[in-house]
């Protein structure tokens, strides 16, 4: 009976901290969407942080999605001559970066490369005490700190989507058309003729926004929770890109499913 209790009590102290922090995740998320006018009265800062996430991010981005186009252009190449369909290849790869692996895989190294360095950063001016400086200051730092970057990886998501898209592309070209053979002509034009601005380019984009949105507040969010000391900003780190992977995934069927679904 000691052990049933105790497991009772276990899964609603569970239960409870579950929910305590989706209240405070959702309280952050208030302060920062009500703050935001800040983040387009100073652009400046959203400037920095923007050259801080995109820029330093687009070295993995450009190498990942050269080398995913790669792969994408030799399996879909194998696949599709077992139905006598080489010349669909271009629409293949296309549609794949653009519906897909684009927005994930772009988010997925968002998290890994600049989340991990959001929360580390935030994390160790709690530390350092910082950011109780600012508010001894009369600085607000949600409004200094937070906002702009926050606003800076939602803006730095779906362009380096899209890069990461557009070098895929590339990848699969140049596997597919100078190195197996495929007709360049074919290649171009059943792409062009089968990704549909709206339905496929378009909600690759409304993906890595929404995306971008996820993986920044999550990363914000955690720094913001770390504990002060080396330890928890660890932690803290680890957390952003194990969260915000599984998020990423999650919305990505749930936008998959409401987009494609019909």
């Amino acid at each position: 009976m000691n052990a049933v209790v105790r497991a009772i009590a276990a899964l609603g102290a569970y239960v409870r901290g579950t929910v305590v922090s989706l209240g405070y995740f959702t309280r952050f998320l208030g302060l920062i969407l009500a703050r935001s006018g800040a983040a387009f009265k100073r652009p400046r800062l959203v400037v920095q942080q923007l050259h801080f996430l995109g820029n330093y991010s687009l070295l993995i981005i450009l190498v990942s999605g050269l080398f995913v186009g790669f792969v994408l252009g030799l399996q879909g190449y194998y696949t599709l001559s077992r139905y006598g369909s080489e010349e669909a290849l271009g629409v293949l790869v296309a549609l794949s970066l653009t519906r897909e692996l684009g927005p994930v895989v772009t988010a997925l190294l968002f998290a890994g490369r600049a989340g991990t360095s959001l929360t580390a950063e935030i994390g160790l001016m709690k530390a350092g005490e910082q950011l109780a400086a600012m508010e001894v200051m009369a600085v607000d730092p949600i409004r200094r700190v937070v906002v702009p970057r926050f606003w800076a990886g939602i803006i730095a998501m779906p362009v380096l989507a899209a890069v990461f898209s557009m070098v895929g592309v590339l990848g699969g070209w140049v596997v597919g058309v100078l190195m197996i053979g495929v007709d360049e002509g074919a290649f171009w034009s059943q792409m062009q003729a089968g990704v549909d601005v709206f339905d496929d380019v378009l909600n690759g984009v409304i993906k890595s926004v929404v995306f971008g949105v996820a993986v920044s507040v999550i990363a914000l969010y955690q720094g913001w929770q770390a504990t002060p000391t080396p330890s928890g900003v660890s932690r803290a780190t680890t957390q952003t890109v194990v969260v915000g992977s599984l998020v990423v995934l999650g919305l990505d069927f749930l936008l998959t499913a409401l987009m494609f679904g019909n």
